[in-house]
């Protein structure tokens, strides 16, 4: 008798295709709602007659809801299901794009954009989670890697949307901004109607009867629970015993490598024409550089999704640590140099980051098991929030106060400490069915040298 195939074998689908779509659009909105209040803020302050404070606490609105909407997202999504959740955050974008229509001052405004941000921040985990449960694990990598570029999507987006409208929309033209989330709120909650529970996520419950129902609806009459690798169920499991039965230090990894990818990388981003003038690039230079250095960030991102499969999570990790560091301490170092030399060092970081940032939702789905694998994502995205905010908070004062040479040490300094924790606790996923990937043992027939986890690293 010859053994079930996995489903995890088949061929990428029109289902899988179509589920990508429906996950990504988390990212996408992402990026346009954390984009969007910077085009609109011109109108929004003195409309609303904004001080100093509320400024800042309206643009790091979203952030601080994300660090919340992360974390009780995750432990929501792995109690209740992944298809209940999937609809909250579509819910609160529509809700509250509609609402910040009519909004009358800061504080309405700020509670709007932080439920926004609760809103984003559910949808990493369980997103994510829906999707990895369904993929074929030769697509897992690339496709949780598109999740990175559609954010990049939604940023490029919301520029374009918000300058046209605040071109045409007159007075209340920062009032049609805000609100303009709505339409993809819309379109994401339509996308997702028809989406069925994960069966990995029912056999975790023990309801096994009903997953088989979903296995065969996704993958054929031809398939059954036997062509489903998963982890036993359990009526037992928690995060915290979990945590304490050795997933402790996954955790510890995965937040620390994501925090200290996202530092250097939101600071950059979000002062990228302030950082280059104190480099001394004024006029076009300035300008071209800051265009330049988002599309490297975008062509990291594509390169990094098409080499995941192909050198592996941990050294393209690795890698993109090193490198990245190696031109973020180069800037530091050649602060008064020529304006083409600081540009191509700056395009060297965007380009090289693009590894850490891909692999930021594809590590947290492989090495978690299902019943604690949405919470890891959450808890991963609040953390790397709360670096974002602190990053892009402290950014402005410190080239205010220490310089623009030591700012870059610092942010070479902290792509270095990731670098560190990926070397020491960075393990190999690539080619590994879903439950290989999330068990914790260190050796299992079958598995090569190469994709062998935790304990067998290759070098750098």
């Amino acid at each position: 008798m010859s053994h079930p195939i996995s489903v995890e074998d088949v061929a990428f689908s029109r289902f899988h295709r179509l589920l990508t779509l429906r996950s990504g659009g988390g990212s996408f909105v992402d990026g346009y709602v954390l984009s969007i209040i910077g085009i609109a803020m011109t109108q929004v302050s003195p409309a609303l007659g904004l001080t100093t404070f509320w400024e800042g606490i309206i643009a790091a609105s979203a952030l601080i809801g994300i660090f919340f909407g992360g974390f009780f997202g995750g432990a929501l999504t792995d109690r209740f299901g992944r298809k209940r959740i999937y609809f909250v955050g579509p819910t609160l974008f529509i809700l509250c794009s509609l609402a910040q229509f009519w909004v009358q001052s800061g504080e309405m405004l700020f509670t709007l954009r932080f439920l926004s941000g609760i809103a984003i921040g559910i949808e990493y985990p369980v997103a994510t989670a829906f999707l990895v449960e369904f993929l074929p694990k030769k697509s897992r990598g690339p496709c949780l890697a598109t999740l990175t570029l559609l954010w990049f999507a939604g940023a490029a987006t919301a520029y374009m949307v918000g300058e046209a409208i605040m071109q045409s929309g007159g007075a209340d033209a920062w009032r049609y901004t805000l609100a303009s989330t709505v339409v993809i709120g819309v379109l994401l909650f339509i996308i997702r109607l028809g989406t069925p529970e994960s069966p990995r996520w029912l056999i975790s419950k023990g309801r096994q009867q009903e997953a088989e129902v979903i296995i065969k609806q996704v993958y054929g009459p031809e398939f059954s629970l036997r062509n489903l690798p998963v982890q036993p169920a359990s009526k037992h499991l928690s995060f915290k015993s979990l945590l304490h039965s050795g997933y402790g230090k996954r955790m510890v990894f995965v937040s620390l490598f994501w925090t200290c990818s996202v530092i250097p990388v939101f600071a950059v981003y979000a002062f990228a024409p302030k950082v280059l003038q104190a480099l001394h690039l004024d006029g076009n230079w300035a300008s071209l550089g800051s265009i330049a250095i988002t599309l490297l960030f975008v062509v990291g991102c594509l390169i990094a999704t098409k080499l995941v499969n192909v050198v592996g999570r941990r050294k393209l990790l690795l890698h993109s640590f090193l490198w990245s560091g190696l031109a973020l301490l180069a800037l530091g170092y050649l602060r008064d140099g020529s304006s083409a030399m600081i540009l191509l060092m700056f395009g060297a970081y965007a380009l090289f980051i693009g590894g850490a940032q891909v692999l930021q939702l594809v590590y947290p789905n492989e090495i978690f098991p299902t019943a604690i694998r949405a919470g890891a994502v959450g808890i991963g995205t609040s953390l790397s929030r709360i670096g974002a905010a602190v990053g892009t908070y402290l950014v402005p004062m410190s080239l205010d106060t220490i310089g623009i040479g030591h700012t870059m040490y610092i942010a070479a300094g902290i792509t270095f400490v990731g670098l560190v924790v990926s070397w020491w606790l960075a393990p190999e996923t690539n080619a590994m069915s879903l439950e290989d990937a999330a068990s914790l043992s260190e050796a299992r027939p079958g598995l090569s040298e190469k994709t062998a986890p935790l304990t067998r690293r290759s070098n750098i």
